[in-house]
């Protein structure tokens, strides 16, 4: 699929003329399984989470396999792999690229709120905030790798949405696993925020897919203040999921980026036709998440109370 030999085009970086090469470095080929589709095929140990051998970042890459299956963000693997087994360069033999922070902030926006789910926050040790920013020093993304042979031969990564040679997604590829609405699914999932909603738009921009929806009601909200205006829904991926269709009004269901002010449209989240009977059932629920003893305490009271009485 790609080419044995990889340039990586560093655009708006720091100026890279005069900076000496290093020596006596030696990049080694990549034999971390999951690493092995990337468009490099060499790296260098330790890497960036201080792993002094392949076998042992192996082992810690190995955790992520759970997340990975999820397919919360696309640019994860590519994210783990730049810090697990960095690329390895003539340039660069002494310090391998980091990834760049957009890259990072990409992948944790995507698979942050899963994490959550399961009581997991993103580790300190892939935090975002150390990383290099894309035109302010050198670091790797998906959108700055092309092959030898040139452009034609590109691998099939989407490009920056400013970037001319942007391919755009495969939307038909998209393939969204179906969830029920239902009360075991809402205590479970424990939305950020719900609200009634009219879509306006749906943008698609490469990598970058949002969707511009009219608030009509606002049913729940935690971190992020919605108002009952035009927002953006944001996706971590080249795929809306759950999709969405222009003029139609919905019950959505989903997550916030606290940090980013953002409501997040992932996988996992709802999004059903709005019906009346829907939302008064969602309503009924999200009291239940909040007071879980609430309905249990009450049935004991009548119960005791109806005992009373015969007595």
């Amino acid at each position: 699929m790609f080419s044995n030999e990889v340039i990586v085009s560093l655009l708006a970086v720091m100026c890279l003329v005069g900076m000496p090469r290093a020596h006596g470095a030696a990049c080694e080929s990549i034999r971390i399984p999951m690493c092995r589709s990337m468009p490099w095929n060499m790296t260098k140990m330790p890497n960036h989470l201080h792993h002094s051998t392949q076998a042992n970042a192996i082992l810690a890459i190995e955790q992520f396999e759970g997340l990975l299956g999820t397919q919360c963000s696309p640019d994860l693997l590519f994210f783990l792999c730049a810090m697990y087994a960095p690329i390895c360069t003539i340039d660069f033999q002494h310090d391998p690229i980091k990834p760049c922070k957009s890259v990072c902030e990409r992948a944790k926006s995507g698979c942050e709120p899963v994490m959550k789910r399961y009581n997991h926050t993103w580790p300190e040790s892939l935090a975002c905030e150390d990383l290099p920013v894309y035109d302010r020093g050198v670091c790797i993304s998906p959108e700055a790798i092309v092959t030898a042979e040139g452009p034609e031969s590109m691998p099939d990564f989407p490009m920056d949405s400013h970037n001319g040679n942007c391919r755009g997604t495969n939307t038909e590829r998209c393939k969204c696993k179906p969830i029920k609405p239902n009360q075991k699914t809402y205590i479970r999932n424990n939305y950020n925020y719900v609200i009634r909603a009219k879509v306006k738009e749906v943008r698609s921009r490469c990598h970058d897919v949002s969707a511009v929806v009219e608030v009509k009601e606002i049913l729940k909200s935690s971190l992020v203040n919605i108002p009952r205006d035009i927002v953006t829904l944001y996706s971590s991926s080249g795929c809306l999921c759950p999709p969405l269709n222009a003029n139609e009004e919905y019950i959505i269901m989903g997550y916030e980026s606290e940090e980013q002010s953002r409501l997040l449209l992932v996988e996992g989240s709802i999004a059903e036709k709005w019906k009346d009977r829907l939302g008064k059932k969602v309503k009924r629920w999200d009291q239940k998440l909040r007071n879980p003893g609430r309905g249990k305490s009450e049935s004991v009271s009548g119960k005791n109370n109806a005992k009373q009485s015969r007595h």
